[in-house]
């Protein structure tokens, strides 16, 4: 493959990774049948619909043909082209491209998914230019030869005037803005998943640092709000908090008493299926997108979230209806926070704090690692001289074993019975006659 072509291949535009799942499951598609199709692990299928990673080169350009995003020989209409939807300003995303065609999915009864999958995976044949046909009759002859035109200067249209749009904000300014947007709101989330305000805070101020020491890939993601979301989350139910004296327990609960139910009964559920009604029924995702999130197939979600909403329900019966439960949990998440926090340059220098000492830490490791294994390699014998001790007086030998020494009856008896000819007791030596 040469450079151009791996370039080219290498830019295919793919979904959101939200947006692979869905079209995945919209083809009716396992995890299995996109690995076996695209020649990979389901580990790395699953990576490429979190966004941990992305395919390169052909395999990108074949997994985009099999989700129905048009590759770049496949034009796209100007008509069927999408609106594109007004974004944060904060997260300056990348356009990602809408599928142009869907592809048939399995309910029809058609086609089946294997093959339906590994047919997406070729490449498509280019179609072959329809010949013109001439309405009239032949003619009889030569034809004429056409006239030569002379060429004539295209006169360039008119471009329309494009409005001047708000300036672009550096990432400092735009990270000021995700944390001023979802801050706030992140520790009341956290606070409802974990029962303890310390841990909250503590949650969300290492997801914005994460997300600063990789601000490059939170600019361009088409949710940033949700990748610190996620960020805050998995540090917040970390099981190695429960080792820490400090989170051990949980705070107080609140003093009124159908908030106080309802923060026991999340707090009784599992971690996964306390995360996942919280963001079905509290934020209002749908179930592909929660499903991603808590990095679990879509099934496995729904069962979680069935599972929640029936204990929820045998706790606090008023909540027994899905209806009434997401109308108490969507006002339960819209509260207004009280929790302070630090301002966002803070947590920027704060950031690029930390960010440095774990890099002189390493540095340091390295180095010592370094000279010490130089140091041996200098003061390592190259052959081996195996070493004659001298003899030495060896003390306290133990007493010698075995059998004691004979006494002189006991000697006698020995030869006593030695010399008789018949051993044994006389009454059962036969007497001659």
């Amino acid at each position: 493959m040469s450079r151009s072509t791996a370039d080219s291949a290498s830019s295919v535009p793919l979904p959101a990774p939200k947006e692979r799942r869905r079209l995945r499951e919209a083809l009716a598609l396992s995890e299995e049948q996109v690995a076996e199709a695209m020649g990979v692990t389901k580990a790395t299928v699953r990576s490429w619909e979190t966004g941990r990673s992305a395919p390169r080169g052909r395999k990108r350009e074949a997994y985009a043909k099999l989700l129905g995003t048009p590759g770049p020989a496949d034009p796209v209409r100007p008509e069927a082209e999408p609106r594109a939807e007004a974004e944060p300003v904060w997260s300056q995303p990348q356009a990602q491209p809408h599928p142009q065609q869907q592809p048939q999915s399995s309910a029809s009864g058609s086609v089946r998914p294997r093959a339906a999958a590994k047919r997406a995976a070729k490449p498509p044949r280019a179609p072959s230019p329809a010949p013109a046909i001439s309405p009239g009759p032949a003619r009889k002859g030569p034809a004429k030869p056409p006239e030569r035109l002379k060429p004539v200067a295209a006169e360039a249209p008119a471009e329309p005037a494009v409005p001047a749009g708000p300036p672009a904000l550096t990432p400092e300014e735009a990270f000021d803005a995700l944390y001023a947007h979802a801050a706030s709101g992140l520790v009341h989330q956290t606070y409802l998943l974990t029962g303890r305000r310390g841990l909250s805070r503590e949650a969300v101020e290492y997801a914005f640092h994460h997300a600063w020491q990789h601000w490059p890939e939170v600019a361009v993601d088409a949710d940033p709000a949700g990748w610190v979301r996620a960020a805050a989350y998995e540090y917040a139910l970390s099981p190695w908090h429960r080792f820490r004296r400090a989170h051990r327990h949980p705070d107080a609960p609140p003093a009124e008493a159908d908030r106080r139910a309802l923060l026991g009964a999340l707090l009784e559920l599992p971690p996964p299926y306390r995360r996942t009604v919280l963001l079905y029924d509290g934020l209002g995702l749908d179930l592909p997108e929660t499903a991603a999130e808590t990095e679990a197939s879509t099934p496995a979600a729904a069962n979680r979230l069935l599972h929640a909403r029936t204990v929820l329900g045998e706790r606090i019966p008023e909540l027994a209806e899905p209806e009434a439960l997401h109308r108490c949990l969507s006002a339960l998440v819209a509260e207004a926070p009280t929790a302070k926090l630090p301002p966002a340059r803070a947590v920027r220098t704060g950031s690029e704090r930390r960010a440095r000492s774990w890099t002189r830490a390493v540095l340091g490791m390295t180095a010592v690692l370094i000279v010490m294994t130089g140091f041996t390699a200098a003061t390592a014998p190259t052959r081996y001289i195996p070493v004659n001790a001298p003899g030495e007086a060896v003390n306290g030998v133990p007493v010698r074993g075995g059998p004691q020494k004979l006494s002189p009856e006991d000697v006698e008896l020995r030869d006593k019975l030695r010399s008789e000819p018949n051993p044994g007791p006389e009454r059962l030596v036969p007497a001659v006659g």
